[in-house]
């Protein structure tokens, strides 16, 4: 297998040669950048940069996968919220919403989504990177990308402490207005299936229950959730669902979103999701995207790739967005790492 035809294998459901070690999230380094001279802040509005920086991770350690974007902003952007992508800035900064467009509880409902949501702000870029990452590596490796969950999406879109309250209090009302985001997902999603993408992951990391409580996500947050794989799932796009923070007391009710896979963090603990959701939903994680790739040693990241490994992992992949100065010695590690030890601990096989 190469390294394409072994994560499209593995997102199947379908037994592989060994784990594949991809991400679903961003995967640029300033190895990466440096190596073409683009700025961070540059590349995020330009389709031309955004692959040629993705698909430097495959080409400098040999990563199985190239996703772009590489911020959390395009949706919330295409609805109308300013960005600022600190373009002025020296310091390596991700873009942030600068300017909401809910202001209050009474425009949760009524804040105006354009119709033509998916061909505004930098959704048609993201597509143009796509199949532009198609044409250079797409029969290498797969070509991924990523939409919000409709939580993260809201907190976006407005105050993040005013949306967490609300989910407690009016939790009708936070329906109302995740229902509403998840149709915009849904066309975001469309238009990067239609545009070739190999797979897309959704990222609700905003609402793990360090925040929500387990009846909370699964009244509030889930049912939007299993609204779009049920979508992603009926125009046969491959998909996976990322979720940030302690989410062992919520992997069944994951599960019951209809995502076909799910990526944890490192604070997950593995063998006991792989206990409680079995083997019909596959398992991604978890190696620490900051503490290991970034402040460890080789010797760390080959150690953290094992302990993975022998948590039943179907994919060995990076606890969030690698953290674009993870060493390249650190990366290349990783790789290694699953090549070397994936073969003998790969659990769908041995199970």
């Amino acid at each position: 297998m190469n390294s394409k035809e072994r994560v499209l294998a593995t997102l199947q459901g379908k037994t592989v040669d060994r784990p594949a070690c991809f991400s679903g999230m961003g995967n640029v380094t300033t190895a990466g950048l440096d190596k073409l001279g683009y700025k961070f802040a540059k590349v995020h509005g330009d389709a031309k940069m955004l692959a040629e920086t993705s698909a430097t991770s495959y080409k400098l350690f040999g990563f199985e996968s190239a996703v772009v974007p590489y911020d959390l902003c395009v949706e919330a952007e295409a609805i109308g919220c300013i960005m600022n992508p600190y373009e002025e800035v020296e310091n390596l900064l991700y873009p942030t919403i600068k300017e909401k467009v809910c202001h209050s509880e009474s425009e949760m409902t009524t804040f105006p989504i354009p119709e033509d949501v998916a061909s505004r702000g930098r959704v048609p870029v993201v597509c143009e990177a796509i199949k532009m990452l198609q044409a250079d590596v797409g029969s290498e490796i797969a070509v991924g990308t990523y939409v919000l969950g409709p939580f993260t999406l809201a907190g976006q879109l407005m105050d993040l402490n005013d949306l967490l309250k609300l989910s407690f209090k009016k939790p009708d009302l936070v329906n109302e207005t995740l229902n509403r985001l998840a149709d915009v997902i849904i066309k975001v999603a469309k238009a990067y299936h239609d545009a070739g993408v190999d797979y897309i992951t959704v990222r609700e990391m905003g609402a793990p229950t360090d925040v929500l409580s387990p009846k909370v996500f699964k009244n509030v947050v889930a049912p939007h959730l299993k609204k779009i794989f049920d979508y992603l799932a009926s125009i046969n796009c491959l998909s996976a669902l990322h979720i940030c923070g302690r989410t062992n007391t919520i992997m069944t009710i994951l599960a019951g979103t209809g995502a076909p896979a799910i990526s944890v963090e490192q604070g997950n603990d593995l063998l006991k999701s792989r206990e409680d959701i079995g083997w019909d939903t596959l398992l991604f994680g978890n190696v620490d995207a900051y503490n290991v790739l970034v402040t460890g040693s080789p010797a760390d990241v080959e150690a953290a790739v094992i302990k993975s490994l022998e948590g039943s992992v179907d994919a060995v992949l990076p606890s969030c967005d690698i953290w674009p100065t993870a060493p390249l010695e650190n990366m290349k590690a990783m790789v290694e790492a699953v090549k070397k030890f994936g073969p003998e601990k790969y659990g769908r096989k041995n199970k």
